[in-house]
């Protein structure tokens, strides 16, 4: 039996949010599926909204495959890289 201590604190986080966009005009899109049945046509349904309204481009959708996880943290990195903002959500 493994026996774990609530009180103990975990390890320091340095966590902050990202500064927020000037604009929307023009940015490129990447979209963050969660493995729920209707999570990609739902976040290509939302970003289409962007491409039609503020002239973004979508690039192709990433996965993580479990709802209650967290993306694989080469994901996020890729993701980074390659786009201005990400958009993430359930699809049930």
């Amino acid at each position: 039996m493994l026996l774990c201590d609530p009180t103990v604190p975990g390890p320091e986080r340095n966590l902050a949010r990202a500064a927020a966009l000037a604009g929307l005009e023009g940015r490129t899109v990447g979209l963050l599926e969660n493995g729920k049945l209707n999570a990609t046509a739902m976040l290509r349904e939302t970003a289409a909204l962007f491409e039609e309204r503020h002239g973004c481009t979508v690039v192709p959708v990433w996965s993580k495959w479990n709802a209650s996880a967290p993306a694989p943290e080469e994901t996020l990195q890729e993701a980074a890289g390659k786009v201005d903002f990400l958009i993430t959500g359930l699809g049930d």
